[in-house]
């Protein structure tokens, strides 16, 4: 029998790919600058030089300067609500939070702050990504208010809901920010990982009272 030639990709797909491979181009050379001169000093055309691509390239991938440094916002404002959504039967939206954040830690996923040393340096001197940090967050907390109130059958509105939303999001927040410093002090992923987790258990413990059974699937 003869051997049959695998079919060719198809166009769309190959545009798709390049796309792709075009936009961390200039994401990976958008770094680079900024840890090497700071975000505020690092200009456009700067990027566009370093990844050779037309100006216009860039902000066609990344409508604002902000995009090019913190490239995963979609799944940062989404990861909370996700993971409620996410919920096994019978696991509170507590539970669930808890059990994601776990993970993410032992992953050491740059969503719960695992950044490393430089890019966390270069976050923390530019006021316009801190302040796109903290936007962040509270988009975040926006999300998951949204998720619990359909977990709920209660509006996004509903003062539980938000008072909910409130403190789990805070707690992540705090969490965040706390592996963000120790990052910054130069302590090691995975001591990092260690801390974070022993502290994580305490933090999400201290709602069990409020919210052990909230949200329950």
């Amino acid at each position: 029998m003869a051997s049959q030639m695998p079919a060719p990709a198809p166009a769309a797909g190959l545009r798709e790919a390049k796309k792709q491979e075009t936009r961390q181009l200039i994401s990976d050379h958008a770094t680079r600058l900024f840890i090497a001169q700071g975000f505020e000093r690092t200009t456009i055309a700067e990027i566009a030089a370093a990844a050779r691509v037309a100006k216009k390239t860039v902000t066609n991938y990344f409508a604002r300067k902000e995009d090019l440094a913190l490239d995963h916002q979609e799944e940062f404002a989404t990861s909370l609500a996700r993971a409620v959504a996410a919920r096994r039967p019978g696991e509170s939206a507590l539970a669930a939070l808890r059990r994601a954040f776990a993970d993410a830690v032992a992953a050491q996923d740059p969503v719960a702050g695992f950044s490393g040393q430089e890019f966390a340096r270069m976050v923390a001197d530019s006021p316009t990504l801190t302040t796109c940090l903290q936007g962040l967050h509270e988009q975040r907390e926006h999300h998951l208010a949204q998720a619990l109130a359909e977990a709920t059958g209660a509006e996004p509105d509903d003062i539980t809901v938000q008072t909910a939303a409130g403190l789990l999001g805070t707690v992540q927040r705090v969490l965040f920010h706390r592996t963000q410093t120790l990052t910054l002090a130069g302590r090691p992923g995975d001591e990092i990982a260690r801390v974070i987790a022993a502290e994580a258990a305490q933090a999400f413990s201290l709602l069990e009272p409020a919210l052990s059974d909230y949200a329950t699937a």
